[in-house]
């Protein structure tokens, strides 16, 4: 080791210096000094086997968080989904001043209730009218029967006009042939047989007024039977007017479509409406969920499946139903303005489909259900085709 410093005084010490043995005759070289430090561990079956668990269960982590094979989920979900109903818009149908509103808001209503009046006196008066016009159609209709009788009648006397008209030729031609005979003999003078010949042109000539008279008659019948028919669509036509004049008048009575509950009454006493003028909304008892999914979602989606709806507005609260229909296409199909996707850079954007559910009768929860409440639907699609 070395000296050491001896304290003052005393003599320094020498101690011994160790030395290592010396290796034995004929053995191998000096073994190399002990590592120190850290080294990696040795590749065991114990390291192989936790790495390949842990990749395998990265794997299985990554196909389930994409919901692919074997992880595709049968429990599809989404909360773009809405309580739905048909809520009716009531509009009169024609114009006029409000005279009466028996109903208020929110109050529940049956088919046929009245829920609004309008005056009415001016489409009183209108179907009046309508009826008087009707009554003189038919007047003249009748009338036209009447005429139709006296030119019938007419028409029989122009006939036996014809046939005086012809018995009295028979005659002047028998006298006629009659007077020939005597000037032959010299018995008749020229001047009679001229007389005679002048009565048979006469007769011939009358033969002819007569059936020119009975044609007259006959096409007076024939008239009277065209403007009959114009006569009989003329009645149809004012008993039309009537009819109209009537649904105009029913009309100034506002009644309920459908059975239901009213949502904000608008209308007010004294207000002038027109047709079309909004006054209140029926909201029906029939309700509905639809759900829009995205498309890749309803890959195993089918009628009949069972739906699981949790609503918003009743505290989270689960609701049963099954899916009745699936949407014939998607929901960009019914837009007004189409996305147009033949120019520029396209980006594919996942469309939605809306799915029709029918909640399950008998809940009593599902009374409180409103159209337009946001509601989160799940389907159990297990066991659905591949569409």
């Amino acid at each position: 080791m070395g000296d050491t410093q001896a304290p003052p005084g005393q003599e320094r010490v020498r101690e011994p210096i160790e030395t290592p043995p010396a290796p034995a005759a004929g053995s191998g070289p000096p073994a190399p000094p002990a590592p120190t430090g850290w080294a990696p561990p040795r590749n065991t079956l114990r390291t192989t086997l936790i790495i390949a668990a842990v990749v395998i269960a990265g794997i299985l982590v990554i196909l389930y968080a994409w919901a692919l094979p074997p992880f595709s989920p049968r429990m599809q979900s989404t909360d773009n989904a809405y309580v739905r109903g048909r809520t009716t818009l009531i509009a009169p149908q024609v114009a006029g001043y409000v005279v009466d509103v028996p109903v208020q808001d929110f109050e529940p209503v049956k088919p046929g209730q009245v829920l609004a009046k309008i005056d009415d006196r001016i489409y009183a008066q209108k179907v009046e009218q309508a009826r008087a016009n009707l009554n003189a159609q038919i007047a003249a209709l009748a009338n036209s029967q009447q005429t139709r009788r006296a030119r019938e009648a007419t028409q029989v006397s122009q006939g036996a006009a014809v046939a005086s008209a012809r018995a009295q030729l028979l005659r002047a031609q028998a006298d006629m042939r009659r007077v020939d005979e005597l000037v032959g003999q010299g018995s008749v003078s020229l001047r009679e047989r001229d007389q005679t010949l002048a009565a048979l042109r006469a007769a011939e000539a009358a033969v002819h007024q007569a059936e020119a008279a009975r044609e007259i008659a006959r096409q007076d019948v024939v008239s009277v039977g065209v403007n009959r028919g114009a006569l009989e669509a003329a009645v149809e036509g004012a008993r039309a007017a009537l009819h109209l004049a009537e649904i105009d008048l029913a009309n100034t009575v506002i009644r309920a479509p459908a059975d239901g509950e009213l949502g904000e009454v608008g209308v007010r006493v004294g207000q002038y409406v027109t047709a079309g003028t909004q006054l209140m909304f029926v909201v029906p008892r029939q309700l509905w969920i639809t759900a829009n999914y995205k498309e890749a979602q309803t890959a195993r989606m089918a009628p009949g499946q069972r739906a699981t709806v949790r609503v918003d507005a009743l505290g989270d609260a689960k609701l049963t139903g099954r899916i009745t229909s699936l949407a014939p296409a998607t929901g960009s199909e019914f837009a007004v303005l189409k996305p147009d996707n033949t120019t520029g850079n396209f980006v594919k954007v996942a469309q939605r489909i809306s799915v029709r559910i029918a909640v399950d009768p008998n809940q009593p929860l599902a009374s409180r259900l409103r159209p337009g409440m946001s509601v989160e639907v799940k389907i159990d699609t297990h066991g659905g085709p591949q569409r």
